[in-house]
């Protein structure tokens, strides 16, 4: 019997065509996405802004790690939702000067139906500031990430 072991590191790999100044047409595998800005702001409003892309990959990464990390603790999810505040300073976006903190704080609202104990919960939370790639990258430059939980007995 061959023990296959999965690659730890790979290389990711995605392509952005430029539409215009404000839009990029981006593919990763066989999906594609546009990212643009919103018509006030010089775009079409055909996509997410690139800031609002990757405050999206926070709440959509949140939910995959939690369920992952939920499934090994035999945890069952029942209906979940997340919602993001954040404090955006926009005056590096507006080349009025240089922010070393563009997003000084997010707060994540997540509200899920769980049979999770607290205590289950508690851990959960510990891992997913473990193993949450994108909130990782979040708490690393400097932004302060609260995530409040809410869960409901399933």
């Amino acid at each position: 019997m061959v023990n296959i072991r999965p690659k730890t590191t790979i290389k990711m790999r995605m392509q952005g065509e430029v539409i215009s100044h404000a839009r990029t047409d981006v593919t990763v595998r066989d999906l594609s996405t546009t990212i643009d800005e919103p018509t006030e702001r010089g775009g079409t409003n055909l996509g997410f802004s690139p800031t609002e892309t990757f405050a999206a990959a926070l709440v959509g990464c949140t939910s995959v790690i939690s369920h992952k990390i939920a499934h090994r603790m035999g945890i069952t999810f029942g209906a979940m939702s997340l919602r993001l505040e954040a404090d955006f300073d926009r005056r590096g976006v507006t080349l009025v000067e240089e922010v070393a903190v563009p997003f000084p704080a997010m707060t994540l609202h997540i509200d899920v139906a769980t049979d999770a104990t607290p205590e289950q919960m508690e851990q959960l939370q510990r891992e997913l500031a473990m193993f949450c790639p994108i909130a990782k990258l979040v708490r690393a430059s400097g932004t302060q990430l609260t995530e409040l939980w809410t869960t409901t007995p399933i």
